[in-house]
Formats: structure tokens, sequence, C-alpha cells
């Protein structure tokens, strides 16, 4: 799964009463994030802002808040371009040293977003040196600590939200950072007992999300993971991170039909079509060939346009689908200099033991003792790289 730490990142935006008002909001602040496929609840007011900013380029009230529709969008679809116009409409600031605090902001987020954490924590460390109490920008860096696998440096952060945020928010962070050391079940209780007193319809999703990826830390409770990940999809149908989060999950157990199933009409996003065509190759469907042909040509316009954001998952297609695992591994070590989720580490380390080259996923192996992480499935495969190695 992506950095689960984003959820509430991009919380903040949504519920913004869960954090100090240190974010500037007007009447056009998007309240709660719907499927732009389905509803199109935010196109007008996008182009009212899009022709307001044509007129007054340097108006960063409402740079800010068409860069936060920009970069909703880019999370719920999945979808880089919409980082790319964020930098746009922020360009007219991208040179200043000290841009307004919101813009800076912005400008980290979508540097976060496009993994270029060493410009986002530049940026963060500015904020948070002119304003302490921002609670977005300790989440945020957060964020960007967890994803470069620094977790106590990420905890860190987190424990400045409790004098800045609300208690959940505060709390999930940590947990969320603690379920990556060695105390997923831990993890698990404490956000469990917030989703028992919350029943908030934009909170109950990123709630389950967490919980989903807690319980599948753990590696008892397959039940309780599938549960989880369908209450958050019955609300938020169209979010592509649990869409691929539970297209992950059942993939792993073998049920290909119930994936093809979930994302057949979902596949604009590339993460998405990938698992796809998992599902389709697991299946054996006639079509699965010209899927492939599909998506691998979609990677090769990403990287085109200079928007291949998405290594772990061309590592994954080079693997599984493309079965080249030299050129596979190769994507998975470039991958882990830019970023340390498990997700990472198990690419690298399935590609690693495909390849017959254990040492090249030593890194991960490394890792994985240092933190201390559950996980059943990087454990298993560390199990067999270090048996090769015997």
């Amino acid at each position: 799964m992506k950095n689960a730490l984003r959820l509430f990142a991009a919380l903040l935006w949504i519920h913004p009463a869960l954090a100090e008002p240190f974010l500037p909001a007007d009447d056009t602040q998007v309240l709660e994030h719907t499927s732009i496929a389905r509803q199109n609840p935010d196109d007008a007011r996008l182009m009212a802002l899009r022709t307001r900013l044509t007129q007054q380029p340097k108006d960063a009230a409402t740079a800010a808040t068409l860069a936060r529709l920009y970069v909703q969008r880019a999370r719920t679809q999945s979808d880089p371009r919409y980082l790319g116009y964020t930098q746009a409409v922020l360009a007219p600031w991208s040179n200043a040293a000290q841009p307004p605090a919101e813009i800076q902001l912005l400008r980290a987020i979508a540097a976060q977003s496009l993994h270029d954490f060493d410009a986002a924590l530049r940026d963060l460390d500015i904020i948070l040196r002119r304003q302490p109490q921002n609670a977005q920008a300790w989440l945020t860096r957060a964020t960007v600590y967890q994803a470069r696998g620094e977790l106590p440096a990420a905890r860190a952060d987190c424990a400045q939200l409790a004098h800045f945020a609300s208690a959940l928010i505060a709390d999930t962070c940590t947990a969320t950072v603690d379920s990556l050391s060695g105390h997923a079940a831990r993890s698990y209780a404490r956000v469990a007992a917030w989703r028992a007193r919350l029943d908030e319809r934009t909170l109950a999703p990123w709630l389950d999300g967490l919980l989903a990826e807690f319980a599948q830390r753990t590696g008892n409770n397959d039940a309780a993971v599938e549960k989880h990940y369908r209450d958050a999809l019955a609300v938020t149908p169209d979010d592509a991170y649990l869409l691929a989060a539970f297209a992950d999950f059942l993939l792993d157990h073998e049920r290909a039909r119930e994936a093809a199933g979930l994302l057949q009409d979902k596949t604009r996003a590339d993460g998405l079509l990938l698992r796809y065509v998992l599902a389709k190759q697991q299946l054996r469907a006639p079509d699965a060939q010209q899927l492939l042909t599909a998506l691998t040509a979609r990677f090769v316009e990403a990287r085109a346009r200079g928007t291949a954001l998405h290594v772990r998952e061309e590592a994954i297609l080079t693997l599984k689908l493309l079965g080249d695992a030299p050129r596979a591994l190769t994507l998975a070590q470039q991958n882990w200099q830019a970023q340390r989720e498990p997700a990472d580490a198990r690419i690298l380390l399935e590609a690693a033991l495909a390849a017959h080259q254990p040492q090249g996923a030593a890194e991960a192996l490394r890792w994985m003792e240092q933190t201390q992480i559950e996980d059943p499935v990087l454990h298993a495969l560390a199990v067999r790289l270090k048996e090769t190695t015997v």
C-alpha cells in the first residue's frame, strides 16, 4: 500500500475542524472528496478559478484554492497530471525563497506527491520555522519521513501534532508509524477505538483504510481486513488508494475474479489498470495480452512526459507481467532509493528472489531488521532469500 499518512495529510483539508485553522479557507474550499467521474461537483468551481487566475496569475488566495483542488484530484484519481497542473498554478512563486505560507505548503505537498522529497523537506522546514503551530506542515513532513523509511523522525513529527491538531489526528499519526515498528496489533487497537466512537461519513473510510492495513500487517484476521476495505469503499467507491489496496489483498488470496470485477470500470489510473491486468492474467482471460499492451504503453508514455512516478508499479509490471526479473530488480532498487515502505520492500525482495540475486535486496532486509516490521509476506520472502544464500 501507499503511505498511510497521506490519507491523514489530506484529511486535515477535508475536515478542517481536526486541526488548528492555520490554512486559510474560503467559500470555494472542498469539504468532501467525491468521484469526479460520477458527479463532477467541482468542475464549475474549477473553471471559475482558472478564469480568475488567468486574469490575476499572482493572486495567492485563488492560486492556493485551485492548487488544493488539483492536489485532491491527483490523490483520488491517482493521476500525476494534476500535480503538473498544481505546479503550473504555483509557478509565479517557484523561485521565491519565502512565498506566502500556504503557497509554500502546497509547493511542498506537490513535491512530496511527485517523490521529490528533498525539495518537500526544504519547504516544510521553512514553513515550520515560520509557523511552528501549522498542523498540516507537521503531518506532511511526517508523511515524507515515513515514505523515506525514517521512522524516528516521522514519530517525532507526529508527537508535535498533539499540541496543534485533534487527538484523533495526533494519535492516528503515531499509530501509523508504530504499525511499521513492530506494534501493528497495538496500533490496530488504538485506531479501532477511534473508529468505534466516530461514525462521521467523511472520517470513516480513512479510519477503515488504516485498520485494514494494520490488520494485514498482523497477518491473522483476513475477515477483518476485508470488512474494513468493503466498509471504506461503500462510502468512497472510487478512491484509487483503497481500490488498489483491496485489489492487492484479493490477488494475494487468489481471488482474481473478484479483483477483476472490482476494477473493470476503474482502470483510468495506471495502478488500477496494472492490478486489473494481473487479475486477467491469473484468469487466463483472452483479452489479457491486449490489456498488457495498453498498460505497457502507458508507462512508456509516462516516461516520455517526464511523469514516471510509479517506479514501484513499473517494477511489478516488469516482473510479474513481462517476466524480466533482472530489469525488475533494477527498477525496484531505483525505487528503493526514493521511498522505503512495505510495498517497496516487497517488490525488491520478490525481484531479487526471481533474479537469483539475493544481495540485490540487502538494503530492504536491513530495513526490516532495523524497523522490526511485522508483515507475514515480507518475512516469508526474507526467509526464502536467506535460504538461497546458504
